[in-house]
């Protein structure tokens, strides 16, 4: 298993940028596939980027494409997420997530989840 704690929420003007981390321990990082998914208010939880176990593929939704990038750094055991371009409708609660057998977008049952981290754009 794997414990994940976000990090580089907060609040931004829309058009700005901010950059998510995930730090990630247990078993091997390099092994899980990764991504992020959000919950806004009165919403559910959606998907929004994810990342395969040496960095590729990577998929993301249609919402964020072109504006988000997934990365990751398997020697420190980090995922980010690039947000730029922000918008007021990408405040949300970011959630990490992991699995160490298929994407988080196909296993969500199987997928470990971090606390998660407030993003909050302004018009």
């Amino acid at each position: 298993q794997v414990q994940l704690v976000e990090s580089g929420g907060g609040l931004v003007q829309a058009g700005g940028s901010l950059r998510l981390s995930c730090a990630a321990s247990g078993r091997t990082f390099s092994n899980y596939f990764m991504g992020w998914f959000r919950q806004a208010p009165g919403k559910e939880r959606e998907f929004v980027a994810a990342i395969g176990s040496s960095g590729g593929p990577k998929d993301y939704a249609d919402s964020v494409k072109g504006r988000f990038t997934i990365s990751r750094d398997n020697a420190k055991n980090t995922v980010f997420l690039q947000m730029n371009s922000l918008k007021p409708e990408d405040t949300a609660i970011y959630y990490c997530a992991a699995n160490f057998y298929s994407t988080i977008k196909r296993d969500l049952n199987g997928n470990y989840w971090g606390q998660g981290t407030q993003v909050t754009v302004s018009s």
